[in-house]
């Protein structure tokens, strides 16, 4: 029998719901601090959920400190009041120098992690890193925004390094690393109804950045996967200047 996810709020995304029922378990002790986490298959199962909603849903109990990863053993819950201090709050990427300060960060901690990745991506990472681009395809054929799809990109870079700090690391910074306000007509936001002729070309110069990126980690290329990643989050950052000086 599958376990029920909360139905009044299962429009926000089963990822979220996921995370609020363990997040759930861990507050009331139902999962003790130290405790390991069933498998994903297991949660899978219970939830009657994919893997890649079980993932993410560590991925953000573990940027809110509630559980950490111990690699080639498994996932852990952590003492409430063992969390770690560092976070990025929303507030605190709300102006363009707040978004280039964070820019310079990723700068100096994805470069790398592009080259590690090259070194030591799976079969499945690469899958997964091609899925994230061809949801962000998508969303940009269809005239959406493609915040999530470029935030897991990113993420499945970070877990290709196969270094857990890297992959804590982004999913801490969650949906600071990806904004899309604040950088004039161009590359403003989307609205409601879908972005215009501006912010199409820009996702798809974003898009073409990240296929430069995925296609040195496939040939295991890290000095070139390294260039790569530098090349896209300094464009990033250099559009998000001549913003502030206009």
């Amino acid at each position: 029998m599958h376990a029920v996810l909360p139905p009044a709020r299962r429009s926000r995304s089963l990822t979220a719901d996921l995370v609020e029922v363990l997040g759930d378990r861990i507050r009331d002790g139902r999962i003790p601090a130290g405790a390991k986490l069933p498998r994903e298959a297991d949660l899978m199962a219970e939830f009657d959920v994919s893997r890649t909603v079980v993932r993410e849903a560590m991925s953000r109990l573990q940027a809110a400190g509630m559980v950490e990863t111990r690699h080639g053993v498994g996932t852990f819950a952590v003492g409430l009041g063992d969390s770690a201090s560092f976070r990025i709050a929303p507030q605190q990427a709300g102006t363009l120098r707040d978004v280039i300060a964070v820019l310079e960060l990723r700068i100096a901690v994805e470069t790398e992690g592009a080259g590690l990745a090259a070194l030591r991506r799976s079969d499945e990472h690469l899958q997964a890193m091609a899925a994230a681009l061809g949801a962000f395809e998508a969303a940009v054929q269809a005239g959406r925004d493609a915040v999530g799809p470029d935030f897991q990109f990113h993420l499945e870079i970070a877990r290709a390094t196969g270094n857990p700090h890297f992959e804590r690391l982004m999913t801490t910074l969650g949906g600071t690393m990806i904004p899309r306000a604040r950088l004039g007509p161009d590359t403003a936001a989307a609205s409601p109804h879908g972005p215009g002729a501006g912010q199409g070309d820009y996702l798809l110069r974003v898009h073409a950045e990240h296929r430069a990126i995925q296609d040195a980690i496939v040939r295991a290329d890290p000095e070139a996967a390294r260039a790569a990643m530098r090349m896209h989050l300094s464009n990033s950052r250099e559009r998000r200047r001549a913003a502030l000086a206009g």
